[in-house]
């Protein structure tokens, strides 16, 4: 199945629908950090488990009581603290890095000044920080009670559009951010587009596997190429 470029809109609403249908809508945020602590929290999580960046996360927090102290502490005890997660030694250096930046720029360690900002500038913004990529951006600004229309593309929401072909699996998924938050319909609400990524996410973690998808089951199947010849291909080998 050939999508046209034209109905591309109408083809992720009617995704979207249907992964409604199955999850819900007005799904709770799982987050109430402010911009800043969000930021923190973005940049441990890279190439770690939700469960051991959170717990570093806590660690640095409670060691340390407050950004500006973070900011302002011997490196090696920032790495100390946040050794649950992934590469600490190269994360404690770039988040103080990055702390001292804002503090630089802004005279304090605050991001609430994004709130007064449109979505594409914060997210070039919070892109100039280093090592603040689409992902980190957009997970700041919806995750965090700033609460804005941005969306966050993970490896499943990723993964799902392109077996569906909404993008070119080429792509990649920096670049995945904003052609999938401007196919979304311009009157979506920020829970409407934090619902959308919920929605992927969850289908690619637990239908759309990347290896062995359950096509069988999916409610997206009339509509996903890549499903359909994966299903073709499973008819053939058992009738063989």
């Amino acid at each position: 199945m050939v999508i046209d470029v034209i109905d591309k809109e109408a083809f992720v609403l009617e995704v979207h629908h249907r992964l409604s249908d199955v999850y819900g809508t007005q799904i709770k945020y799982f987050h109430d950090l402010d911009a800043m602590s969000e930021l923190v929290s973005a940049l441990l999580s890279h190439r770690t488990k939700n469960r051991d960046s959170g717990k570093a996360f806590d660690q640095l927090l409670g060691k340390f009581g407050s950004w500006d102290a973070v900011r302002d502490a011997p490196v090696d005890e920032v790495e100390a603290a946040i050794t649950p997660c992934t590469w600490p030694e190269q994360k404690a250096p770039r988040i103080q890095q990055v702390l001292r930046l804002i503090t630089e720029q802004r005279g304090e360690l605050s991001l609430a000044f994004l709130a007064d900002m449109d979505v594409k500038s914060a997210r070039q913004w919070l892109e100039s920080l280093p090592g603040v990529g689409p992902k980190s951006s957009a997970a700041v600004l919806s995750f965090s009670t700033l609460r804005a229309k941005a969306l966050p593309v993970d490896s499943h929401h990723f993964r799902v559009a392109w077996r569906l072909g909404i993008i070119n699996e080429k792509i990649g998924e920096a670049k995945a951010h904003k052609v999938l938050e401007d196919l979304l319909p311009p009157d979506f609400t920020a829970q409407d587009v934090y619902d959308n990524h919920q929605v992927m996410m969850r289908y690619g973690q637990k239908v759309c596997f990347h290896y062995k998808p359950a096509c069988q089951q999916c409610v997206l199947l009339d509509l996903c190429p890549t499903g359909q010849k994966l299903v073709l291909k499973q008819a053939v080998l058992t009738d063989k």
